[in-house]
């Protein structure tokens, strides 16, 4: 059984991340999702719009998911360690750099290998979380904007 392991923030479910997931998937026969602890995704990308655990949850409901954790704050190798993946599924955008990757897992003896994973093709204006985040702030400015012009 081929162990595969994808990691990610989550905050705002979209296309991006059910395709992340479903090409992780198709390099293994169980996907394991580490979702990012509140503390790492303000230190890294932003304030989280959702809660780490109820993210978790979100990810554990889809039906591609074979279990979703929470991840470690400081160390993911951590959570490498405990999971033992034989992949890990990295998304096109993710900051993380598979060299330091691979030279880390070595150094620690740990064994899998790290796959970069294609750009979703059917890019659209909501394929990430801060394109839906600025949609909705562009809504609500336009919004505002209407209503002064309509006298409300």
């Amino acid at each position: 059984m081929v162990k595969v392991m994808a990691t990610g923030t989550f905050d705002l479910l979209h296309m991006g991340h059910i395709y992340y997931l479903k090409e992780a998937k198709k390099l293994g026969d169980k996907l394991v999702v580490v979702v990012a602890r509140d503390s790492t995704v303000r230190k890294l990308k932003h304030e989280p719009i959702t809660p780490e655990e109820m993210r978790r949850d979100i990810i554990k409901e889809l039906k591609i998911v074979d279990e979703a954790v929470l991840g470690h704050e400081d160390d993911m190798y951590a959570t490498v360690k405990e999971i033992k993946p034989d992949i890990i599924a990295l998304g096109y955008d993710q900051v993380h750099d598979e060299k330091k990757i691979e030279q880390e897992l070595k150094k620690r003896k740990l064994v899998a290998r790290v796959v970069r994973l294609p750009k979703y093709s059917d890019m659209e204006d909501l394929d990430g979380t801060r394109r839906i985040i600025g949609k909705i702030i562009s809504a609500y400015e336009f919004q505002k904007i209407m209503e002064e012009i309509e006298g409300k």
